[in-house]
């Protein structure tokens, strides 16, 4: 049971889950109304095994600074739970698997290509070049994190007979990638000793808080300005779900900011959480606009 719960761990099911909850309103909304349960599933089964694997090379890579940072020292690979051998066998089984399933099962060549060059991109771009070389790593190697909305866009493109409006897919990326720095270094902030201690150059580590914290509102104000463009493509629910949670995200972001210049005692970890609930409910409120097939703000207007 040891052994079973350990290679779970190695798949970082908590991310994966916000990589699905991405995957789930991008095909919704690529063919809203028609909501084709099965072929959704069979895509999230095939981009789980993508993202498992792509995690477990990251746990390989970074095995080294795991056993430093306390956050991140009961992983598997840290305490030897499973061995590096192990571990590698593990994520190519889950690659190759997640390939065929995505180019087989669900008829997408492009799809399966998408998850390929992510975890290509995740290991060799993110993990061993970007995240110990630079604070911009999560700013560019977040993009790894946005590609669950391609993956799912480029499965309803190849089944469904529907125009492909591939910029709907690049706005929700955009979202993604605009929101990742915000939400990660807010956990940075947090655990700024560990990754001090690792040798990581994140943000919080080599900036000053306060340049942090203005960094952290600027992409919040990105994040949040990207979300209305998708707007018009959407009916009422997304739209009033963009503006209040945008809101709330932003002030959040702001209150830190102001906090944290004023010399302020903070909390980041509060941010951190909220922008996980700020990017689940826009994603439902497009999931279930899309479901309903409600007439877009473009169409009424």
């Amino acid at each position: 049971m040891e052994t079973i719960k350990a290679y779970i761990a190695l798949t970082k099911p908590r991310v994966i889950e916000l990589l699905l909850v991405a995957t789930i309103p991008a095909m919704l909304q690529a063919d809203r109304g028609e909501n084709q349960i099965g072929l959704i599933l069979l895509t999230l089964v095939g981009g789980w095994m993508g993202a498992a694997a792509a995690n477990t090379f990251n746990m390989v890579a970074d095995s080294d600074i795991d056993k430093v940072m306390k956050r991140t020292e009961r992983r598997p690979l840290a305490k030897k739970t499973v061995s590096d051998q192990q571990a590698t066998v593990f994520a190519w089984t889950l690659t190759v698997v997640s390939f065929l399933w995505l180019w087989l099962l669900c008829n997408s060549l492009l799809a399966a290509l998408f998850v390929m060059a992510t975890i290509g991109f995740y290991i060799f771009i993110y993990t061993k070049w970007l995240k110990r070389s630079t604070p911009q790593n999560v700013v560019w190697g977040g993009a790894a994190g946005c590609m669950p909305v391609m993956v799912g866009w480029a499965v309803i493109t190849d089944n469904a007979d529907v125009p492909s409006q591939w910029w709907q897919a690049i706005v929700l990326f955009l979202v993604i990638f605009f929101w990742t720095p915000p939400h990660t270094w807010a956990l940075a902030m947090r655990y700024r000793e560990d990754y001090e201690a690792a040798g990581v150059p994140m943000m919080p580590v080599v900036r000053k808080p306060v340049q942090v914290t203005a960094q952290i509102v600027w992409y919040t104000v990105a994040t949040v300005i990207t979300t209305f463009l998708l707007i018009p493509a959407a009916g009422w629910i997304y739209a009033v779900a963009a503006v209040i949670a945008g809101l709330w995200f932003l002030v959040a972001a702001i209150r830190l900011h102001v906090a944290v210049k004023n010399g302020a005692e903070v909390k980041p970890m509060r941010l951190f959480f909220l922008s996980n609930n700020y990017l689940s409910l826009v994603f439902v409120a497009l999931s279930v606009d899309a479901v309903l097939g409600l007439n877009t703000l473009a169409e009424i207007l």
